[in-house]
């Protein structure tokens, strides 16, 4: 049975035992994420590591994480979810821990762009960077998810396994301080 039967036979009146089963093909299932997700997750992970080649780590540890604990996942329209979640829980433990990478790293590509492209583009959002960093974790978490990724309330809850409110009022503070860190590039 697949999860949309499972879910017809739940709306059917069906047992509750058809609604916890776990999705049947995993490996398809991270495959369409992966192509579905992958480079912005990357992109999210970008904000709370300050190395790409350690966010591309991120994201490849979380689908390595989400493909061995895939018989978890009991329904495929929360597993995107599941996967922010991993990423941003690693992004914490990689800058809690000061790792370099949670696997071998490859060779740094080397970038065209010339010094002073990189200064005249990075200067604002160096600074929207460093205000972001410098906020508490859940309201940077809130952020990014919402601004960034352009989520809702409620899948910036789910994600991050909080109350909608608790995720406004994250949100209002967090705009807030950064309203006031930032109040001088407008």
């Amino acid at each position: 049975m697949t999860t949309m039967e499972g879910a017809e036979t739940r709306m059917a009146g069906g047992t509750v035992e058809a609604a916890t089963r776990p999705v049947d093909n995993v490996d398809a299932l991270v495959v369409l994420l992966y192509q579905s997700e992958a480079p912005r997750l990357v992109q999210m992970a970008r904000w709370f590591v300050d190395d790409t080649t350690a966010a591309e780590d991120l994201v490849q540890e979380a689908f390595i994480r989400l493909t061995r604990h895939g018989h978890r996942i009991r329904d495929e329209d929360r597993a995107a979810a599941y996967l922010r979640s991993i990423v941003i829980n690693l992004a914490r433990d990689h800058n809690r821990r000061g790792l370099v990478s949670l696997r071998h790293r490859p060779p740094a590509e080397i970038d065209p762009h010339s010094v002073e492209d990189h200064v005249t583009r990075n200067e604002d959002v160096s600074e929207v960077v460093v205000a972001l960093r410098a906020l508490p974790r859940r309201q940077r978490d809130c952020v990014v998810l919402r601004y960034y990724l352009d989520l809702s309330v409620d899948e910036i809850a789910e994600t991050l396994g909080v109350s909608r409110n608790s995720v406004k009022t994250h949100l209002t503070r967090g705009l807030k301080n950064l309203s006031d860190d930032l109040g001088g590039l407008r």
